[in-house]
């Protein structure tokens, strides 16, 4: 694909041999992100594991100390104590069976995660061919599936490896970069003798 005038100008300020620290890194994101809108600003980590093996494969999600500074609406499906946890944790939405017809015949979808305590999974199932093409099926491995509804909620309005730009020129290094130690943590299960990060 044929880059343009900016992309080629912007290439030249960085140097693919050199392994730039933290510091270094994100002054350099701040002097290329010059574009009018608001760029969206991604950190990739190369990791330790041999992805072929199904025994090292990572999924999972890390938190940023800040967030991303992107608003994330939560829709969590739980009844009685955990309702009222999600509720109180900021969930926007709360509810159970009577969401169903909502989604599938409204087609409302005003939210971007789906959590789910593991007693709704038989309601929530129902929703498999509405939630799934769009990447909102709860899922245990994701941490979706809880009964830790509150810690689930925070994660996740704190979680990602994506930002903004206006965001990322506010935030000190501390707050742009995931923990890598955390990262570790998270992929202790992970059967690579290396360390994953």
């Amino acid at each position: 694909m044929k880059k343009g005038k900016r992309y080629a100008e912007l290439t030249k300020l960085v140097d693919r041999t050199n392994n730039y620290d933290p510091q270094e890194a994100v002054a350099l994101v701040k002097k290329l992100a010059n574009a009018k809108f608001d760029e969206t600003i991604e950190a990739h980590i190369r990791l330790g594991v041999d992805g072929r093996q199904a025994d090292q494969q990572i999924r999972g999600a890390v938190v940023l100390p800040h967030g991303t500074g992107k608003e994330v609406k939560v829709l969590v499906f739980a009844k009685d104590a955990k309702a009222e946890e999600a509720k109180a944790a900021g969930a926007e939405f709360v509810g159970a069976e009577e969401l169903i017809p909502k989604i599938q015949k409204e087609n409302w979808y005003d939210f971007d995660v789906v959590v789910a305590t593991p007693d709704m999974m038989g309601v929530v199932g129902r929703l498999g061919r509405d939630l799934g093409p769009k990447g909102l099926m709860p899922n245990p491995k994701a941490g979706t599936v809880t009964m830790d509804v509150a810690n689930a909620i925070k994660e996740i309005q704190h979680h990602s490896c994506t930002s903004w730009k206006s965001f990322f020129h506010r935030r000190t290094v501390s707050g742009q970069l995931p923990d890598v130690n955390r990262c570790n943590r998270k992929s202790k299960t992970c059967s690579s003798k290396r360390s994953v990060f």
